[in-house]
């Protein structure tokens, strides 16, 4: 549905993109993260048409977004960052008037709206006006008119950014939903968000792609430190030794201790929490006699994966203005 190939883009002395590739199919939903500059809008405006690429090509259900950028955005529903609005207007106005931006008149324009204003939960509000309403309710018609024309693929720029929790759970709900029918590119920092919507991530820094697979795949790819949490009735200094001759074991720490004569520890894993390890850790547990009450496994942090691949990073290729 959606193809990038050896994308690069240059501004002024700068590459925010450095040779970029990466295929989504029809039906997944794919989070594009990177820290604030990697190129995550940048790649966004190119496959929506909004900015040409230096190099490299793009394509969005078959069609080169350079040789025919109109058919691709009429494909393509697309949420910006900001998402700008006529707040004077009432809800319905201005899905009224993007409607006819898109060449629906008459039945098929009250139809697109009707079927729109559904999908993001906008049918009670449709009479008032946009700007008296929260910053939620404001992404909720911008996403209204990016579904208008009916598009089978999504691409939504930092749709979450300046939401209270609440409407954050919200717009993940309606994403998750909307994602069962359509392709999703979902452009954000908002490192839980990919874990509770996406299928798969994508990862760009310095303006190329550091990882790409589901989040399991991308925290192997990012060597993140997975741990035990282990509770023992003895001291931090008896488990260390007990776990001393185990080589995937990296560092001890202690935590709160839940009771007194307990020692609560984080233990630090190399590669995954698998079974054979946990066995390996409460059977080190048995041998020294340090009663083992909880042995939990807890994969690497997405936060930690992102930190190291987007660190490790090489800077891209500088242009001469």
């Amino acid at each position: 549905m959606i193809r990038v190939e050896n994308l690069q883009k240059s501004f002024v002395g700068v590459r925010a993109l450095d040779g970029v590739t990466f295929d989504i199919p029809q039906g997944q939903v794919v989070g594009l993260l990177g820290p604030n500059g990697a190129g995550k809008t940048t790649m966004m405006r190119i496959l929506t048409g909004f900015v040409a690429p230096t190099g490299g090509q793009a394509w969005v259900d078959g069609i080169d977004v350079q040789d025919d950028p109109v058919a691709c955005q009429r494909r393509i529903g697309y949420l910006p960052e900001g998402n700008p609005l006529y707040t004077d207007l009432r809800v319905r106005e201005a899905l009224a008037f993007a409607a006819e931006m898109q060449g629906l008149r008459g039945a098929a324009a009250r139809d697109a709206i009707r079927e729109a204003v559904e999908q993001v939960g906008l049918a009670d509000v449709v009479h008032r006006t946009i700007g008296t309403f929260s910053k939620g309710y404001r992404q909720r018609v911008g996403l209204a008119q990016a579904l208008l024309h009916r598009p089978p693929v999504l691409i939504l720029d930092e749709p979450t950014t300046g939401l209270d929790p609440n409407q954050q759970q919200d717009m993940r709900d309606l994403i998750r939903r909307l994602g069962q029918e359509r392709t999703v590119v979902l452009s954000t920092h908002i490192l839980p968000e990919v874990e509770a919507v996406c299928q798969r991530a994508l990862i760009i820094a310095k303006g190329r792609l550091v990882a790409d697979g589901t989040i399991d795949e991308v925290r192997a790819q990012g060597r993140g430190e997975a741990c035990a949490r282990i509770t023992v009735r003895g001291t931090l200094e008896q488990a260390r030794a007990a776990f001393a001759g185990l080589p995937f074991v990296g560092s001890v720490s202690a935590e709160a201790a839940p009771a007194p004569g307990l020692s609560a520890l984080r233990v630090a894993l190399a590669g995954h929490a698998d079974a054979d390890r946990l066995e390996a850790l409460a059977a080190a547990c048995h041998a020294a006699r340090l009663p083992l009450s909880r042995l939990e496994a807890h994969a690497a942090r997405l936060e930690d994966v992102f930190a190291v691949l987007t660190e490790q990073a090489p800077a891209a290729t500088e242009e001469v203005a």
